[in-house]
């Protein structure tokens, strides 16, 4: 079998061969010691959190004016090839950093911008995103969850599941049904905080076959009531058109995590 090839790319510069150097050190000394207490309680210790925030690593690539490091791409997909290649496995930064901070980056007002990303960036809110659905699998159309404004806020029922940092995460990207009526065109994103959020309820932490340090979890919505400032954006009806545009890097990292696994065998 043909060994996997391993000389470095040309995307990664001398500042990013450094940079990958000093990440890859960073998660063997303070996170991969921890990894075997993490599969056996299925969750990541929060303080690893924080600690990640501390040495700069959570949302690197969002802007310095909301906390981020201005950097680019190349340094998440570097954060999540070198988290899989010191054997750490469970952390949900990958997730945080590059699929739940871009959707507030894209789409969210500059109030919300700032509300909420500098405390991504610190580690002090975890983030996580939730489409799937008993029942309803990824047919992101065919959501049950709704989202209905009365008032100067949204309430929300509905349940999620498969939802990774399910167990840990205080601020949740929902996928609902604003217009249950409409398809595609009735569905909004919504932020739910979730240390705030009477009704919300955290379900089974899942069981799986690998990767048993991530909290992989049940999401319930029993009347929750979120301010109508959580909607994503502006406007009502957005969201599946914001899932088509950025469900694309959500792939590429997968990608990334597969390949690092791969050259890690």
């Amino acid at each position: 079998m043909p060994a996997v090839q391993t000389e470095t790319p040309s995307w990664k510069t001398d500042d990013l061969v450094l940079f990958e150097e000093e990440v890859f050190k960073f998660f063997s000394r303070e996170l991969a010691p921890h990894v075997d207490k993490w599969r056996d309680q299925g969750v990541v210790d929060r303080w690893a959190w924080t600690k990640a925030g501390e040495a700069g690593l959570l949302c690197m690539s969002m802007p310095e004016e909301y906390g981020g490091a201005g950097g680019t791409f190349a340094h998440e997909h570097i954060f999540c090839e070198q988290q899989v290649k010191a054997g750490v496995e469970g952390f949900g930064a990958g997730l945080h950093n590059c699929i739940v901070a871009p959707y507030i980056l894209h789409y969210g007002t500059e109030e919300q911008k700032k509300r909420w990303l500098p405390r991504m960036a610190t580690g002090e809110l975890v983030g996580a995103i939730a489409m799937t659905e008993p029942g309803t699998g990824s047919d992101l159309q065919g959501v049950r969850t709704t989202a209905i404004k009365k008032g100067n806020q949204y309430v929300i029922n509905g349940s999620k599941t498969f939802i990774t940092n399910g167990q840990t995460a205080n601020i949740v990207i929902v996928v609902a049904k604003t217009d249950p009526s409409e398809g595609a065109k009735g569905v909004s994103l919504m932020v739910v905080e979730t240390d705030e959020a009477d009704g919300f309820r955290r379900g089974r932490n899942l069981k799986k076959l690998g990767n048993k340090a991530q909290d992989t979890s049940e999401l319930f919505f029993d009347d929750v009531k979120v301010p109508a400032d959580n909607l994503l954006g502006t406007d009502e009806g957005q969201g599946f058109a914001q899932l088509m545009q950025q469900l694309p890097q959500e792939r590429h990292q997968i990608a990334v995590l597969a390949m690092a696994a791969i050259e890690r065998a």
